[in-house]
């Protein structure tokens, strides 16, 4: 395939490991482990994988490895790294024996089930180290979770004789591999389950798992656009711009952005649920931010604002655990199907109660007709698809107009609108995510070596040199927890939410006062691969915050 300029010296990147991974391993184990929550549920039902010790790698003695076969599933959104997570892995397998084989699942878990395939070679996988993207072997949201779908997926495990199956994905993913391992185990079929961490979102992640990878490298490509952004506001000095980003169950992206580029003003749903606002009250709060500026002659400014705020709206998400709850099939557990739009509408608005219909009628009727018709495979509410950032524009300009009336407000107030998703999921990988994914595969080969199942791949110390990172795995048991989904109790990995005590948000709430009154922007520009180790080799402000 033509290679741009960047891409042909980015393939010549050879990623950095830690020193531990540089050469044989040892495993060592750690104490027995448990869920963070509802232990005696999750115990129940991973019988086969539940308290198993959390592991660390450090360098050992060399030993023959017999040959083995792997295989790989891209699963979920894409996210920056995936191509090095597999390109580590197949170094990793190929350096404890060269006959061993990697196998890549097409399009995400569906290829296991459905039995499509490819074997990676040197010369296929060359092609796409340090790129972006999952399109090596494509991604799916397919979902494993039926006895069917495991059946089928052992057959071709079987056929290519592999004793290994890596999932990279986000939580839900994970939960699946994590059912997988205990089917698999339970029936005794030899074939390990190792899960990696990957979301954007930046929401799976705990005291094991420090960030999720591609999280760095998409809040540095959305910094950059809204620093690009900050720089066209400050010089044209007649837009508010409301940048909706990424992030539908936490507000990680939103406040890693607003501590890159310094905005007036960042919305992050979790605080809107601790305090209890309602709609105005955040549409007042964005007001005010207005009007103060107004005062002091700066009739612009930018709002960034989590992809999910809506649902965090106490009388909203209210509402929507209803509408999730009313337009599940009890019976099946699945979607109820209506003959018309038109059908679904009138079936929710007469099954809800009062107050939720109430709140529901409050709302534009687009966002109305959003919140009752479309679902996600989940059966949940599609926030994403909710324009936020236009719903509370509008909201603001009626509000200050309201303000001008009563003399409150003598400004101009005019809306720019942005949406910034699918610009950082496919980016090329920062340095950071180039390493970090690299290391996680490359790790996943020694946790499969060392005969784990039922593992998330685990690298820590991050904000350290590489060679000071540390390897290990923990299981992924122990992150999980039960959660209402579908209209049914299921076993799922515990979303990360922002910590409001902890030090990122801290950080941003001692400053957000003073970006709000005066014009305080930071232009990260592009993400850098070379200069510098001060300018390239940065993590995130909320990884350095965090770990201090």
């Amino acid at each position: 395939m033509e290679k741009s300029a960047l891409q042909a010296a980015r393939s010549a990147y050879q990623p950095k490991l830690p020193k531990a991974l540089q050469g044989p391993v040892t495993a060592v184990e750690g104490a027995a482990t448990q869920s963070v929550g509802n232990q005696e549920e999750i115990k129940a039902m991973f019988p086969n994988t539940y308290g198993m010790p959390v592991i660390t790698f450090e360098q050992g003695e060399a030993k023959s490895v017999a040959p083995f076969n792997v295989g790989i599933i891209l699963s979920g959104g894409q996210a920056p790294g995936g191509h090095n997570v597999i390109s580590g892995l197949y170094d990793g397998v190929k350096s404890l024996n060269p006959e061993c084989k990697l196998y890549g699942f097409l399009m995400g878990p569906g290829g296991l089930v459905d039995h499509k395939y490819v074997e990676f070679t040197d010369a296929f996988i060359d092609e796409y180290r340090n790129t972006g993207g999952f399109d090596i072997i494509g991604s799916g949201r397919t979902k494993l979770e039926k006895e069917a779908q495991f059946e089928s997926g052992i057959e071709i495990l079987r056929k290519l004789g592999i004793k290994a199956l890596v999932i990279i994905g986000g939580d839900d993913s994970n939960t699946n591999a994590c059912v997988l391992a205990e089917y698999y185990a339970a029936k005794k079929y030899g074939v390990q389950v190792i899960g990696c961490p990957k979301t954007i979102d930046g929401d799976l992640k705990n005291d094991q798992i420090e960030t999720s990878f591609g999280f760095d490298t998409a809040c540095k490509t959305y910094s950059e656009l809204i620093g690009n952004i900050q720089r066209d506001c400050n010089s044209a000095r007649k837009y508010w711009h409301f940048i909706k980003l990424m992030g539908r169950s936490a507000s990680h992206i939103a406040l890693e952005c607003a501590l890159q580029t310094q905005p007036n003003a960042c919305l992050i749903s979790e605080e809107v649920e601790a305090k209890e606002m309602s709609l105005d009250d955040v549409v007042t709060y964005i007001a005010g931010i207005v009007a103060e500026r107004a005062a002091a002659g700066n009739n612009f400014g930018t709002v960034l604002i989590p992809e999910g705020l809506i649902e965090f709206i106490p009388a909203i998400k209210k509402l929507i655990a209803e509408l999730n709850e009313v337009l599940t099939d009890p019976t099946t557990g699945e979607s109820r199907v209506f003959a018309s739009k038109e059908e679904q509408v009138a079936f929710v608005k007469g099954n809800i109660a009062a107050d939720n219909l109430a709140v529901l009628e409050s709302l534009p009727k687009d966002v109305e007709r959003q919140l009752c018709l479309d679902r996600d495979p989940h059966g949940n509410v599609q926030v994403s698809l909710i324009e936020t950032e236009k719903l509370l524009s509008a909201m603001v300009a009626t509000k200050l107009e309201a303000w001008k009336a009563e003399g409150k407000y003598n400004g101009k107030f005019s809306a720019q609108h942005h949406f910034f998703g699918y610009e950082g999921r496919c980016a090329a990988p920062s340095n950071y995510d180039a390493d970090y994914c690299y290391s996680l595969g490359y790790n996943a080969s020694r946790l499969i070596s060392n005969g784990k199942t039922g593992y998330m791949s685990v690298i820590k110390n991050t904000t350290a040199p590489a060679a000071e990172w540390i390897a290990g795995g923990v299981p992924i048991t122990m992150m999980m927890n039960m959660e209402r989904r579908n209209g049914a109790m299921k076993p799922v990995i515990r979303k990360a939410l922002v910590e409001l005590d902890g030090a990122p948000f801290k950080y941003f709430a001692s400053k957000r006062e003073e970006w709000a009154k005066d014009t305080c922007y930071i232009y990260p520009g592009p993400i850098q691969y070379w200069g510098p180790t001060e300018v390239c080799d940065q993590c995130t402000r909320t990884l350095a915050l965090e770990q201090k």
